[in-house]
């Protein structure tokens, strides 16, 4: 409830539910009857959904406001575009009612399901509640109606449920539909074969359903792939239910494999497409720390190792590919950059591994994510060196450690450090003193989004090898690169992307 007591009349909101009279509130139903003006929206045609639902409950004594909309889809010549129109619009049926409560009238406007749900009764509400006593009656969504009708649990558990109007961007519906877990897209009609689109791009079109005016005269069901589009009205949704207990296949004619990475911490780094393919995948492959960053689903099957069996994993990943599972292998970060996918096409290069699809899925590196929280000291040319000489001698390391710095480029330094190797960090930093100067900014990044995050911006010669471990990664300045503390007391450190010279 909302607005203020006065002597003017009350305005409601009455929400009639999907379609069915019979799923009014009864709260609807006395609201109705209590009202002096009944209100409600319609196209130019005359006839409302909303006034057809209720139409049993409207007298002849009632007072009927009928607030036609001047344009739906069709074009305008309103000197304010189509938006100009809805305005004046809006601001000429909110008036009229406002004139009603002036007079001490109680008015009912009726919105279908829902009144704030997607409804035309919310620009209602936002003019003129904040000036009159008002009260909005929930009513029963389209979406629960069409679950209803499905008789498919929609969310369960820790599932989540995205409502998503059909007039976004296909591809921003295929985003947000391959990073979800159930699914209801709204104002399909003309929107509906993007709709088709987005979910087959986003691999989730066998999984979708139709429905068609739910609970209403002439409600339809069924799998959306077999709709045609020419047939589906503006009153219809597609749903992608609940998969708690959707049984994965034990195998298919093809499986495939695809090398995601996690970013450098825990959910708010996945992108949308990562989020889909592991939401896809049958198999979980990857390092057990990895692997915990990644939501648990039902009927998945979570393979996790340590961090130095990576061949290992590559070639069960492929095998179980081989066999028709879909197989999502885990990295930290990016999967091209020090990680997996590295391993899992050279394996993937054999011959008995040739016909199975691999696919490498980028994720946010660590270089950029502790290059963000310390301002922009990529913002030039930069190397990414590993100082791991586990994989390669530390000769080489040295060699190309010398080249970076003499070629005056930023250094991104990934695996600095663990329990095993403490020297390099202090053999690193004495070889880049020769072509760098004491004072040159380092930002020491350490577990970038996660709970033990810390980043600090040090001097070369003041860089400490025992505060650097395996979680550390290391951004060494150029000539150019500046470390400026601001007003409010941070610093920040930044490349300048112009050369003196340029």
């Amino acid at each position: 409830m909302s607005g203020k007591q006065s002597t003017t009349g009350r305005l409601y909101g009455v929400g009639l539910g999907p379609g069915d009279p019979s799923l009014m509130t009864v709260r609807a139903v006395e609201v109705i009857a209590e009202a002096d003006v009944i209100a409600y929206h319609s196209a130019r045609h005359g006839r409302s959904i909303a006034r057809s639902i209720a139409a049993k409950h409207i007298r002849a004594d009632h007072i009927e406001e009928r607030l036609v909309y001047p344009v739906t889809t069709e074009t305008t010549d309103h000197p304010g575009g189509y938006q100009g129109a809805m305005e004046e619009f809006y601001a000429e049926a909110s008036a009229r009612l406002a004139a009603h409560l002036d007079a001490g009238r109680t008015v009912a406007v009726l919105a279908e399901g829902d009144p704030l749900f997607y409804g035309s009764y919310m620009h209602m509400h936002k003019r003129l509640a904040h000036r009159y006593d008002t009260e909005v009656i929930p009513g029963v969504t389209s979406v629960s109606a069409a679950a209803a009708r499905l008789g498919t649990p929609l969310a369960e558990g820790e599932e989540v449920l995205t409502i998503l109007p059909g007039t976004l961007p296909e591809e921003e519906l295929t985003a947000r539909l391959a990073s979800t877990d159930a699914a209801v897209v709204m104002k399909l009609g003309r929107t509906f074969t993007k709709v088709r689109g987005a979910l087959e791009a986003s691999g989730r079109l066998g999984d979708a359903r139709y429905v068609e005016r739910a609970t209403m005269a002439g409600e339809r069901l069924a799998e959306l792939a077999e709709v045609d589009a020419e047939s589906v009205p503006y009153f219809s949704v597609a749903v992608l239910p609940s998969q708690v207990d959707t049984e994965r296949p034990q195998a298919r004619e093809r499986g495939e494999v695809v090398v995601v990475g996690t970013g450098p911490a825990g959910p708010l780094w996945l992108t949308p497409e990562t989020r889909g393919a592991l939401a896809a995948a049958d198999d979980l492959i990857g390092y057990t720390t990895y692997l915990d960053r990644v939501p648990r689903r039902p009927g998945q099957v979570r393979h996790g190792s340590d961090n130095r069996v990576e061949s290992e994993r590559a070639e069960f990943a492929l095998d179980l590919a081989r066999r028709g599972r879909r197989v999502a292998v885990v990295s930290g970060g990016d999967p091209g950059v020090f990680a997996m996918a590295t391993a899992v096409l050279e394996a993937a290069s054999h011959e008995e591994y040739a016909d199975v699809p691999v696919r490498v899925l980028p994720g946010v590196t660590a270089a950029n994510a502790a290059a963000a929280r310390a301002g922009a000291p990529l913002g030039h040319d930069y190397a990414t060196i590993s100082l791991s000489d586990r994989l390669k001698p530390w000769e080489v390391i040295a060699e190309r450690l010398h080249a970076a710095a003499s070629a005056d480029l930023v250094l991104a330094l990934y695996n600095p450090g663990s329990r095993s190797r403490t020297w390099q960090v202090g053999k690193a930093r004495e070889l880049l003193l020769e072509h760098r100067a004491p004072d040159t900014p380092v930002v020491v990044a350490r577990d970038v989004g996660g709970t033990g995050e810390r980043v600090r911006i040090v001097r070369l010669a003041d860089l400490d090898p025992a505060e650097v471990d395996m979680r550390t990664i290391l951004l060494v300045g150029s000539s150019q690169t500046r470390a400026v503390r601001r007003g409010d007391g941070e610093e920040i450190v930044w490349t300048p992307r112009r050369y003196p010279e340029a």
